[in-house]
C-alpha cells in the first residue's frame, strides 16, 4: 500500500469514529424546549402513547467503551494502514506459529511409523488407513480417489509400473518425483520411412502387444523404423526400460491410449509426464506411508503379509 492511500485509509477510519463519538453524544443529550419522554402528544387508539425516552445511562456508556476499544484495537493490531501496531502481530507470523503446533501434532502421531519398511507399514491397518487419507489429500487429484488414473496419469492399482515397483522404487517416486520424456519423432522417421512410417511403427508397437498380426504389413515395415529408433528405451523386445520410465510395449496398457491414433500422436508430439516430488511436501515418514498404501494397492493380502514377515 503506498503512502498516500495508508493516510487515507488511517484518516478515513478515525474520522468515522470521531463521527460516531459525535452523533452518539449529540442525540443523546436533552434540549430546552424538548417534551417530556412520556409526552410526546402521539397517540393512537385511545390508550397508546409513544414516549421518547432516551438510551439507559450504562447502555450509551457502553458504546463509548466501544469505541474506545476500537481505537484500542487499532493501536495494538495492523489496522490503520501501514502502520504495524505496537503488537508486531501479523497474519503469516500468525500462520506460521499455528503450523509449527499443527506440525508437531503431525510428527507425533507419525512417529511410530518413522523409518518402517513398506511392507511392514501396508501389514498395519492402522498405518495404511493413515496412507489411504494422505493419497486422498495430495494424489487423487491426478490418480483419481479410487488410484485408477487416467489419460495421461498411471494406474496404481495393476502390476504395471514404468519406473519399478519394488518398495524403494515406489518410495523413491514419491519422495523425489519422475519426468518421463519421449521425445518427438515424427519428422525423424518421416526422413527415414516416407510419409508411413509413424503409422507403420504405431502399428508394430501394437503387434508387440498383440492386438495386431506379426505379419501385419504395416507392422512389418514398421519393425525396422523401431528397431533404429525406438530400441534405445523400450528395448528390443520392446519391455522397456524402468531406470528411463520407458514403458513395456507388450502389455495391454497404454497410459495415453493405446489406439492407432493415440499412439500415432505419442509418436509425432512426443510425451512430457511429471510426476511432482513430495519430500518437502509430506516429508519421509508421511511419504513412506502413502508409498505402503500405493504398494498394497496391486497386491493380494497374502502377498502383503508374506513380505511384512520377511523383513
Amino acid at each position: 500500500m503506498t503512502t498516500g492511500w495508508s493516510i487515507y485509509v488511517i484518516v478515513l477510519v478515525l474520522l468515522n469514529i470521531a463521527g460516531l463519538w459525535a452523533l452518539l453524544a449529540w442525540t443523546a443529550r436533552r434540549r430546552p424546549g424538548d417534551p417530556k419522554p412520556d409526552d410526546t402528544s402521539h397517540v393512537w387508539d385511545g390508550d397508546i402513547t409513544e414516549y421518547n425516552k432516551p438510551l439507559p445511562r450504562w447502555w450509551i456508556i457502553g458504546f463509548y467503551l466501544t469505541m474506545v476499544y476500537a481505537v484500542g484495537y487499532l493501536i495494538w493490531y495492523p489496522g490503520l494502514g501501514n502502520f504495524k501496531g505496537i503488537s508486531g502481530w501479523t497474519s503469516a507470523g500468525e500462520h506460521d506459529a499455528d503450523k509449527v503446533r499443527q506440525d508437531a501434532i503431525l510428527a507425533e502421531t507419525f512417529r511410530p511409523y518413522d523409518g518402517q519398511p513398506i511392507s511392514a507399514l501396508a501389514g498395519d491397518p492402522r498405518a495404511l488407513e493413515l496412507g489411504r487419507a494422505i493419497f486422498a489429500n495430495t494424489c487423487a487429484t491426478c490418480h483419481g480417489s479410487s488410484a485408477q488414473g487416467a489419460v495421461g496419469y498411471p494406474n496404481l492399482t495393476d502390476d504395471i509400473w514404468h519406473w519399478g515397483g519394488s518398495e524403494e522404487r515406489i518410495l523413491e517416486s514419491v519422495l523425489d518425483g519422475r519426468q518421463g520424456v519421449m521425445p518427438e519423432w515424427g519428422t525423424v522417421l518421416t526422413g527415414m520411412g516416407g510419409e508411413n512410417a509413424v503409422l507403420s511403427v504405431a502399428t508394430y508397437t501394437r503387434s508387440l502387444a498383440g492386438e495386431v498380426p506379426a505379419n501385419d504389413y504395416f507392422a512389418a515395415q514398421g519393425k525396422g523404423l523401431y528397431e533404429g529408433v525406438c530400441v534405445a528405451c523400450h528395448g528390443i523386445d520392446g519391455t522397456g526400460n524402468q531406470d528411463l520410465g520407458a514403458p513395456d510395449l507388450t502389455d495391454d496398457y497404454a497410459m495415453y491410449g493405446n489406439s492407432v491414433e493415440s499412439i500415432m500422436e505419442t509418436i509425432n508430439k512426443g510425451r512430457h509426464g511429471v510426476m511432482p516430488a513430495h519430500r518437502d511436501l509430506l516429508g519421509e515418514t508421511r511419504s513412506r506411508l502413502v508409498a505402503s498404501y500405493v504398494w498394497s494397492l496391486s497386491r493380494a493380502e497374502g502377498d502383503q503379509a508374506q513380505s511384512a514377515d520377511a523383513q
